[in-house]
């Protein structure tokens, strides 16, 4: 799977389960900018 799809993936997945960006980061213990990195494939640390 590549970084875009991942990303992709991520995005989707948040959405279907109603989560914003600072949702889901809260309950992984990372930043909504993280998640946002990671969904537009800019990180994947």
């Amino acid at each position: 799977m590549s970084q875009n799809n991942i990303g992709e993936f991520i995005q989707q997945s948040r959405k279907a389960k109603g989560f914003t960006q600072k949702d889901l980061g809260d309950r992984i213990g990372v930043s909504d900018k993280t998640i946002s990195k990671w969904e537009n494939g800019v990180s994947h640390s």
